[in-house]
């Protein structure tokens, strides 16, 4: 009764501990369940209740106490089973529980579950219960449970007339907390009906019931220390013995908690000094790899330039030579010296070409978007584009890809990649060779397309520096002329990008095969 709820726990429990008799257990379970509760403990309150037995008189009390917890601990679809529980018992006389507790508990389950109708009704028994019983502050509760009912639903004229009959309780409570609850909700409706001027007077008065809850509270803080104080002198003496008693103690540990310190200490700086050791070892290695990067880069640039140099000294040669035909009229020569020009430009255009796509994979600029992809109709374009090289060195082309391949790659890197495996097979391809393009059935999820020519072919030293993910080449003194291998480079990142695969068979002067793997359309 009087709220001391350590003291109720402490009671309770000795009882429990020294009696066998079941009906008293039962209300110290109850009483648990109750300290608990107050405590905010809802977990633990919930576990006395469940130890209560189902007699007939503390069955009751036993569900409400459920049911509060529940609520607490938002199990509102048990709490409703707890609370609908008692609801169904008869009416029995001199019980030690009341309807309102029923009916607040189902009204606030409702609410919190959104059947609106079934909370008005049960809060609004509550309220007149309460009303009945005339207990101040449990009338200013029930109105204000009934105003947030209205306000959820956005019937502010009627919360408004809740929150304001709860206000004009508040003022016949010496609770200042109430009072502030109530104020601040005035203001809140106010502010929501666009009343700015009347919330302001709400606000300023929720301020002033703030101040004298503090104010009551700093008094209430000073008599509890005046009464700590009191105890604790009384209990000096004791203190002074266990003071001494602990600096006992605290002797006889101190070495210990020293050397746990000292061997704290000397591990974390093992622990330090080992990270520093590894945070150089990876600079170093982050060092190397920026360097061999940076002497890549270098290479590449440096190729290119040489190439670059080399076609536009070509195209200089050559249309000195052009001018010299136009002159003198000889027209055979000046249609051979046009077809030199052109080749000459596609192959500084496909150089400028493979360096940008290059250089945007390398900054991750590049855009890819995958889709399906018709194989047969996009090397038939690649032949169309290439027909006037294919026909300068009279080379066959053949396209033996099966119609029904359809491949899920992005369409702008596939054209890359095979216009650059077309273009070295062309390049590496001698007079009325023969280049065909055509794929394999695999039982796998990837589509086997096969580019083959019978050209001068390469060694496997070639095939296993085309490979390799970081080699540019310089051109080789012997006839198997690969170039800066840039575009191979391009190549295999643009498959792998795809979710593909790309290798190479061949041997010197017996042709070579471009072997890639793509992913299929799943059926």
């Amino acid at each position: 009764m009087q709220k001391n709820w350590d003291s109720t726990l402490v009671y309770s429990m000795k009882q429990i501990n020294t009696d066998n008799n079941k009906e008293l257990a039962d209300y110290c379970h109850y009483f648990r369940s109750n300290a608990f509760y107050n405590k905010s403990l809802y977990k633990e309150s919930k576990k006395e209740s469940l130890l209560m037995s189902d007699a007939k008189e503390i069955y009751p009390l036993k569900n409400i106490m459920l049911g509060k917890a529940s609520l607490e601990l938002r199990e509102f679809e048990q709490a409703l089973i707890y609370y609908k529980k008692v609801e169904k018992l008869p009416k029995i006389v001199n019980v030690l529980y009341s309807n309102i507790d029923i009916y607040e508990g189902l009204g606030l389950t409702y609410l919190f579950l959104n059947q609106m109708k079934k909370a008005q009704e049960y809060l609004h028994k509550n309220l007149a219960l309460r009303k009945k019983e005339k207990n101040i502050e449990g009338i200013y509760s029930a109105y204000t449970m009934v105003a947030n009912l209205y306000f959820m639903q956005d019937k502010n004229q009627l919360a408004y007339n809740y929150f304001k009959k709860a206000y004009f309780v508040t003022q016949n409570i010496n609770d200042f907390e109430k009072k502030a609850i109530a104020v601040k909700n005035m203001s809140v409706v106010e502010e929501y009906r666009g009343n700015y001027k009347q919330a302001l007077v709400y606000r300023k008065e929720s301020e002033q019931w703030k101040d004298s809850l503090n104010n009551q509270n700093k008094i209430w803080a000073v008599a509890d220390f005046e009464k700590k104080f009191a105890v604790a002198q009384k209990q000096k003496q004791i203190k002074v013995l266990k003071v001494e008693n602990e600096l006992k103690a605290t002797q006889r540990n101190v070495f210990l908690y020293s050397s746990i310190i000292l061997l704290i200490l000397i591990l974390i700086g093992t622990y330090l000094y080992a990270q520093k050791i590894k945070n150089e070892k990876i600079i170093l290695l982050q060092k190397n790899k920026l360097n061999e990067l940076n002497t890549t880069k270098d290479q590449l640039f440096s190729i290119v330039s040489h190439d670059l140099r080399s076609s536009v000294n070509a195209l200089k040669t050559s249309n000195s030579k052009l001018i010299e035909s136009l002159e003198n009229k000889n027209y055979n020569e000046l249609d051979q010296l046009l077809h030199t020009n052109s080749g000459i430009a596609n192959g500084a255009y496909s150089l400028l070409d493979n360096l940008l796509h290059w250089a945007l994979l390398q900054t991750k600029q590049l855009y890819f978007h995958k889709e399906s992809v018709h194989l047969y109709s996009i090397v038939q374009q690649i032949e169309y584009n290439y027909k006037a090289l294919l026909s300068d060195k009279a080379i066959v082309f053949e396209n033996r890809v099966s119609k029904n391949n359809f491949i899920n790659v992005d369409l702008d890197s596939l054209k890359i990649i095979l216009r650059n495996l077309l273009d070295n097979a062309i390049k590496f391809s001698n007079e009325k060779g023969l280049i065909k393009i055509y794929t394999e059935d695999t039982e796998t999820n990837f589509c086997r397309c096969i580019i083959e020519d019978n050209g001068i072919g390469m060694s496997a030293n070639t095939i296993s520096e085309l490979l390799s993910d970081s080699e540019l080449l310089a051109k080789e003194k012997n006839s198997e002329i690969i170039g800066t291998g840039l575009g191979m480079q391009l190549c295999k990142q643009m498959v792998k990008k795809n979710g593909g695969s790309l290798t190479i068979e061949s041997e010197l002067n017996k042709g070579t095969k471009m072997i890639l793997l793509l992913p299929k359309i799943k059926a």
